[in-house]
């Protein structure tokens, strides 16, 4: 009964009407497809154009004809190149473009022809229906479009130029930098190719690169330099006071000459700077520094010797220390603030000894060494020099533990600091020099340490024997003194002894004139130190050489004068053994050699014999003086 139902029956029927229509769409299909090829066989099937021109039913030849004859594009077609408000305008053959309107007809012809059967269908379909543009095919030679974009570069390209500022006398003069240009012809033939290919006007884009200058704007930094050069420059010690040196002025001129321009790296980007120069402001500071650098000087000190107390005799004075390169700074900090009167960096240093100081304070409380040396027979000259340098000594102080330099304190020896022109022992030779009679003072200093029982560090004895300082308190030679002498040519010579003691030294210098006495003091605190000594005397005694005679242009016929005098060589050797509390603290040796020495006698230009003026003014003759 199930076959006869019709139900059972109606899905067979429907398959097989289906399946006869597919077949039927199949078979419908091919027939419409051979036969459209056989129709537009050998032409460019319908709705195929290029470059917007129609070549549907068209025979290659006749389509490539048809494109030469309507295409004009690489004639008439504009390109357009623009940089700012410079254009330029080329046609595509200008360019380098030729139009293949052959191989354009023939791209089209193959259009709906290529990439198997279902791709060349649907091309077909899609261009009958929709229209398919093909590219027209054209031979583009960039060496061409290379050339013209040169052109191009020529006008568009720069230099990338740096801020600069410089100073033409005392004026500042700047200029701003430039951004550099340059164009990139490869990535803008790129561009070009594409609208070249477009067929239609149209604007390329030229690709410009900039390169920014490290410095591109430096008006804030001119602006900085005409302000140092507005007017001049003082610079001042602080907290000036009557006798510092200074102020200093600097001109506008000498201020354009140090001016210093310098491009600096400041965390990876440059930046340019002004101001003075530093080497130059350097150098000026450095000749300043002399000036204003002052060490700190102690109180002067005399001993009382009723009271037991010091007194003061000259005030102290606080040292200062010029800081270079911090002045160098500060100088051009204020200049580009626009400020022009600045103030020196000094670091001032106070003195180890007020003039408030007590002697129990210092441990100068008592005498514990004096010495006297005598000058009988002493120019004018020689006494006014030994006045002089003692001064320098009068109610000076040496600090514990310090090595006492003779020469620092005595400092330059010449006519202006008071002295006068004397005989100086120089160049193995007597001769007249400023300064004579110093070494009376170096000599009554040795003696005076030396009897005082401190270390001497430093010591030179004089070349020769000199009578002033083997004299007794008489004027007699007294020989136990040889050796006992010291010289001082600062800065190749000099005496220097070691106040070993934890106590201050306070040293005192008198000079009789009329008694020919330099007497020589030191208070302190006495460590129960004492001094033995013992001398050999002049050993080896060598007499002196046959007198000199020398003629003399400015002396008159038959004058002489005796400029040098004998003196017999030796050598000495002095022992010194120094006690404390009765046990030897130590023991040292002086040892001295001095050279023979000849008399010189000069005389006038056609004198009589040498000799015989000599013996009849009973000069030169022999034995010192």
């Amino acid at each position: 009964m199930n076959a006869l139902n019709p139900r059972h029956h109606l899905p067979k029927q429907i398959l097989a009407v289906l399946t006869g229509g597919f077949t039927l769409f199949v078979a419908t299909v091919f027939v419409w497809t051979i036969g459209y090829q056989l129709m537009y066989a050998g032409r460019v099937f319908p709705g195929v154009s290029v470059a917007g021109v129609d070549l549907s039913g068209l025979s290659p030849n006749d389509a490539a004809l048809k494109l030469s004859q309507t295409l004009s594009y690489p004639i008439t077609g504009k390109v357009l190149f623009r940089d700012g408000e410079r254009i330029w305008v080329a046609s595509p053959a200008e360019l380098g473009m030729v139009f293949d309107p052959t191989a354009s007809a023939l791209a089209a012809y193959e259009h709906g022809r290529k990439g198997g059967l279902f791709k060349a269908l649907a091309g077909q379909v899609g261009a009958r229906g929709l229209g398919a543009d093909v590219p027209p095919v054209i031979i583009f030679d960039q060496r061409v479009a290379y050339t013209y974009l040169q052109n191009i570069a020529s006008q568009v390209n720069q230099q990338v130029v740096e801020a600069s500022l410089r100073v033409e006398g005392t004026n500042v003069v700047s200029e701003p930098g430039r951004v550099g240009r340059s164009l990139n012809l490869d990535a803008t033939l790129v561009y070009l190719a594409g609208q070249l290919q477009s067929f239609r006007d149209g604007e390329v884009p030229l690709v410009i690169q900039e390169t920014a200058p490290k410095l591109l704007d430096v008006s804030s930094q001119a602006e900085a330099a005409r302000r140092i050069l507005s007017q001049p420059l003082t610079i001042n010690v602080p907290n000036h006071r009557e006798g510092d040196p200074g102020p200093w002025t600097f001109d506008i001129p000498v201020l354009a000459n140090m001016l210093a321009v310098e491009v600096v790296d400041n965390n990876g980007a440059a930046e340019m700077r002004v101001g003075l120069d530093p080497a130059a402001l350097r150098q000026t500071l450095s000749d300043l520094k002399v000036l204003v650098d002052r060490s700190p000087q102690n109180a002067r000190f005399i001993f009382n010797d009723s009271t037991g107390q010091i007194e003061p005799i000259s005030a102290s004075a606080t040292g200062r220390v010029m800081d270079v390169e911090a002045s160098i700074a500060a100088i051009n900090e204020a200049l580009l603030r626009g400020e022009h009167n600045v103030n020196l960096v000094v670091a001032e240093q106070a003195p180890a000894v007020q003039d408030t100081a007590t002697g129990a304070e210092l441990g100068i409380i008592q005498l514990i060494a004096e010495q006297t040396t005598y000058f009988y027979g002493s120019s004018e000259a020689r006494i006014q020099n030994i006045v002089t340098a003692a001064g320098e000594y009068h109610g000076l102080l040496v600090a514990p533990g310090e090595t006492f330099s003779m020469g620092s304190v005595l400092g330059d020896v010449s006519l202006e600091n008071g002295y006068a022109e004397a005989l100086i022992i120089y160049g193995g030779r007597t001769i007249k020099g400023v300064g004579g009679g110093v070494c009376q003072v170096s000599t009554t200093l040795f003696r005076t340490v030396f009897m005082a029982g401190f270390p001497v560090v430093e010591r030179y004895s004089h070349a020769y024997r000199v009578s002033y300082y083997e004299m007794d308190a008489s004027g007699s030679i007294d020989t136990k003194y040889a050796g006992l002498d010291a010289t001082v040519y600062f800065p190749l010579v000099d005496f220097k002894f070691k106040n070993d003691t934890p106590y201050w030294l306070l040293m005192e210098t008198y000079v009789n004139v009329s008694a020919r006495t330099l007497t020589w003091k030191i208070y302190s605190t006495s460590d129960g130190r004492t001094v033995t000594w013992e001398t050999t005397g002049p050993m080896n005694i060598v007499p002196p050489p046959e007198p000199v005679f020398e003629e003399n242009p400015e002396l008159d016929p038959n004058q002489i004068k005796q400029v040098d005098y004998a003196a017999e060589g030796a050598d000495v050797t002095v022992t010194r053994t120094v006690w404390k509390n009765g046990l030897v603290y130590f023991t040292d040796q002086f040892q001295t050699h001095y050279e023979p020495w000849a008399a010189v006698c000069q005389y006038g230009p056609g004198s009589d014999s040498p000799k015989k003026l000599a013996r009849k003014n009973n000069i030169c003759l022999g034995g010192g003086s």
